[in-house]
């Protein structure tokens, strides 16, 4: 493997297309990376995948009323009250890829507002992992307040 990659893969700055727990997205620990490949507005955040729920509590804090909702979801992302969106994998395949990141910005692999384009993506990421498999069913995502929960999705 070239210097550079090396380098790269240390640092964090790939990014992969894989199959998530909900689509085919695109995967870093780069969010800038990110917003060039997206074309997307940099002031909006990205969803932080963790690997599990330590990784989860060593990044932010779980309001008390909502600890046992978010240890027992599956395929939700949570906006927690300082802003910022987390969702625990469990799905076996990204999960692979995840545990050795420990946590990972995801999105979906296309550009802003716009639908999937398989060529786009290949060519966009550094990595691909295959197969590239498409779910149907986008991840639910809950706004937690201290005390309150609003549904987004």
């Amino acid at each position: 493997m070239p210097k550079m990659q090396r380098e790269s893969f240390a640092t964090g700055n790939l990014v992969f297309l894989t199959s998530t727990d909900t689509t085919v997205g695109f995967i870093s620990q780069n969010a800038s990376r990110l917003t060039a490949i997206k074309q997307r507005p940099p002031h909006k955040h990205y969803i932080k995948a963790v690997d599990s729920l330590c990784t989860l509590k060593s990044q932010t804090r779980i309001p008390l009323q909502h600890r046992n909702r978010v240890r027992r979801s599956r395929r939700t992302t949570f906006i927690m009250p300082n802003g910022h969106s987390y969702r625990v994998i469990h799905t076996p395949s990204h999960l692979l890829l995840l545990s050795r990141m420990q946590w990972a910005y995801t999105t979906s692999a296309n550009l802003s507002g716009k639908a999937y384009n398989e060529d786009f993506a290949k060519e966009a990421a550094d990595i691909t992992i295959y197969p590239l498999k498409r779910e149907a069913t986008p991840s639910a995502i809950l706004k937690l307040g201290t005390y309150t929960l609003k549904r987004i999705r």
